[in-house]
């Protein structure tokens, strides 16, 4: 996972919304059955009901946010749950502030 890739994940205003709503996910998702909202993550379910996209197309923004290390997946039964990986976003701050 490279400095560019997570850049390159973060060049979409979809997945850049979902790091904001999971940055405090009790004020943008409302409460899970299985799993807590902040301990755990945000089920994947909820994220694609709230972006408004099919289970599918959420997957591939969660793949690209998790294989940039921007995210952390967990899965709790047969459900996905994810929440922000905040030491990768704050590597991520510090490169950029060094590059520019």
């Amino acid at each position: 996972m490279t400095d560019a890739n997570a850049f390159k994940a973060l060049g979409n205003e979809r997945r850049l919304q979902i790091l904001a709503w999971l940055k405090d996910p009790r004020a943008h998702f409302r409460p899970q059955v299985d799993g807590d909202l902040v301990d755990d993550g945000v089920c994947a379910l909820l994220i694609a009901e709230k972006l408004g996209v099919s289970q599918p197309t959420l997957s591939e923004h969660m793949r690209v946010l998790t294989q940039a290390g921007l995210v952390t997946p967990k899965r709790i039964k047969q459900w996905t749950f994810y929440k922000r990986n905040e030491e990768r976003l704050q590597a991520l701050t510090r490169a950029l502030a060094e590059q520019v």
